[in-house]
């Protein structure tokens, strides 16, 4: 089965909750950014990605507003379930903008990232990095993506909300951004089950298709019923 959670930022506790325990060989379980895991190459953090990476289930993540781009972007992207993936360590993969993945028969479209908004705290490089918002390129990409799929995939996972979700979670959606203005326009031209993200930090089920995820281990299928 495929499960979706939200952003661990390297907290491995996150990973040995009995809930993570019982997944099974060959389960695939995603985080919705934040991952967290890849920041600063040290020893102790790549003993951690190996024994993330000799998991039972697949462990995949995409990139939210908290990870190290510079880092991630030295791993080799690789042919991954229909689309391109960086390969982290064994079984642990990052999961690139713009691409659709299909797996157990279900095609997942992916868009990482999300804008900071305290940049004045933080030093570009080594807390925050410009490329967390995307490019025109990575957004040609992604439009060019979804629609060689007829802009119909089953799910969407992203790390930030649209406009409009942001907007019901009573949140800042007159702020905007290249991303913020992507995910409204796929809102509207794209096909879809249901949509996760990661960044608000809830656990929220926004009608009728959209789910706030952080703590939770959430069933991708069980949520359309």
């Amino acid at each position: 089965m495929i499960y979706v959670t939200g952003d661990t930022h390297a907290d491995i506790e996150r990973f040995k909750t009995r809930a993570v325990k019982r997944l099974k060989k060959n389960d695939t379980l995603i985080v919705c950014g934040d991952f967290g895991f890849v920041w600063d190459g040290s020893k102790e953090e790549k003993k951690l990605l190996q024994w993330l990476g000799k998991r039972r289930y697949h462990l995949l993540f995409l990139e939210g507003t908290h990870d190290n781009l510079d880092l991630l972007g030295e791993y080799p992207a690789e042919e991954f379930c229909g689309g391109r993936a960086r390969h982290i360590s064994g079984r642990c993969y990052q999961l690139l903008r713009g691409e659709i993945y299909t797996i157990e028969s279900d095609n997942i479209f992916v868009f990482g990232g999300g804008e900071s908004f305290d940049t004045d705290t933080r030093q570009e490089g080594k807390t925050w990095w410009v490329g967390e918002l995307p490019t025109k390129e990575e957004l040609d990409y992604a439009r060019e993506n979804l629609a060689k799929h007829g802009n119909v995939v089953d799910y969407i996972v992203t790390h930030s909300p649209s406009s409009g979700v942001s907007s019901f979670l009573n949140m800042d959606s007159t702020h905007t951004n290249q991303l913020a203005a992507f995910l409204d326009e796929i809102t509207k031209t794209v096909r879809f089950k249901h949509w996760f993200f990661g960044s608000c930090h809830l656990d929220k089920v926004i009608p009728p298709r959209y789910h706030a995820v952080y703590q939770d281990i959430l069933p991708l299928r069980k949520q359309l019923s």
